[in-house]
């Protein structure tokens, strides 16, 4: 496939967390930005936010439940 350059002007520490996040995956800022746009386009980026949501709706008393024994424990040995 034919590679066509873009150009665009981010804040600084945009770039810089892209420069990071692209070499955490072994890819370069290209790669790294097409992959974005291929997962945003193919409605995989809206999947996965909406598989996180329903996990958190579905599980959210369990997490609750952890945080306030957390918190009850942490009173208990201070007191």
């Amino acid at each position: 496939m034919a590679k066509t350059q873009l150009g665009a002007r981010v804040d600084e520490d945009v770039a810089e967390l892209a420069k990071k996040r692209a070499a955490d995956l072994g890819l370069s800022i290209g790669d790294y930005l097409a992959r974005l746009v291929q997962d945003d386009t193919s409605g995989l980026r809206a999947r996965a936010v909406d598989a996180a949501a329903r996990f958190l709706t579905e599980h959210q008393a369990l997490f609750d439940e952890a945080e306030d024994a957390r918190h009850t424990s942490q009173g208990a040995r201070a007191a």
